[in-house]
């Protein structure tokens, strides 16, 4: 029972990961320290697909399954509980380097978008005195 709790527990980071990997950079609009953890995640992510890795939390997850007298999986995280979502079709080589470059990608016009829009605003707390008429 535990075995199989702590495999689900380890998809549930998984998952956490992979979302916060896509789009974690909108988090800066309100924490821009987040982008020392993001930034490293997106690189992380985008390597582990388009080298054709398996991230380290696929073979814990199996572990745990099989401990806990389930059958582990072939493959990784994404093939196994995130294509079956979005794709029919098994998953190719091509669509692993498609999903790592599309990571990476999302996040460049994230960020584009976030800079652009908020390295405008005052990082201070002092008041527009514009406004005021002060």
């Amino acid at each position: 029972m535990i075995y199989r709790l702590l495999a689900d527990s380890i998809v549930l980071i998984h998952l956490a990961f992979v979302i916060f990997a896509v789009f974690g950079g909108l988090l800066y609009i309100w924490w821009r320290k987040i982008i020392w953890f993001h930034v490293p995640s997106v690189l992380w992510s985008g390597l582990v697909e388009t080298a054709g890795w398996i991230c380290p939390l696929t073979p814990l997850e199996n572990r745990f399954r099989i401990q806990s007298g389930a059958a582990g999986y072939s493959g990784g995280f994404i093939e196994h509980y995130i294509i079956p979502l979005l794709y029919p079709a098994d998953l190719t080589r091509d669509i692993q380097i498609i999903l790592g470059v599309l990571v990476i990608l999302v996040n460049v016009l994230i960020y584009g978008f976030v800079f652009k829009r908020y390295k405008l605003r005052p990082h201070n707390n002092q008041a527009d005195t514009s406004r005021t008429g002060q």
